[in-house]
């Protein structure tokens, strides 16, 4: 199963149209958001052939974003856990890095996605590889906006920036 992964859109539509043609153009079966879209117009745009999760970012401060996810997806709270392919992962904003540093080292999720730091990367410890898409470029973040892309079933994970190409979503 391909999985999209994003994070942090903070209402930049044009990052968000991106991401998902991104995605659409990969032909992923399922997008998680790890929090951080900010109000409810941004995530609209998610709404498409997948399955769709997203956790609770700190800058999401409409709790209309809750009923916005529900009305095609599944809106997870604080932090969440799905079982995707057979992989146990774990999905949480990342606003405390101490929490973030447990779900890895529990040992209980082959993956753990997380934002917040708006720093694409990923790193492995025993066994559990903790994955960060980005987000959108805010300082004192280095690099471009990206999203993340996973094969649940090879355990390649590729990350990818966007480029808005002004395509709109049919």
């Amino acid at each position: 199963m391909l999985v999209g992964i994003v994070s942090d859109t903070h209402d930049n539509e044009d990052q968000v149209v991106a991401a998902v043609e991104t995605f659409e153009d990969a032909g992923v079966e399922t997008v998680v958001h790890c929090g951080d879209f900010v109000a409810p117009f941004s995530v609209t745009p998610f709404a498409g052939d997948w399955a769709f999760y997203a956790v609770r970012g700190n800058n999401d401060g409409e709790w209309a974003i809750e009923a916005t996810v529900e009305e095609f997806g599944t809106y997870m709270g604080e932090m969440g856990e799905l079982t995707l392919d057979g992989q146990e992962i774990a999905v949480y904003h990342g606003t405390s890095g101490a929490i973030v540093d447990a779900l890895v080292e529990c040992g209980t999720y082959d993956y753990v996605f997380n934002g917040h730091t708006h720093e694409a990367g990923s790193e492995e410890y025993e066994g559990t590889v903790r994955v960060n898409p980005g987000g959108v470029s805010i300082p004192p973040a280095p690099s471009e906006f990206s999203v993340a892309t996973l094969d649940t079933a090879s355990g390649e994970l590729a990350f990818h920036e966007p480029a808005y190409t002004g395509r709109q979503n049919d």
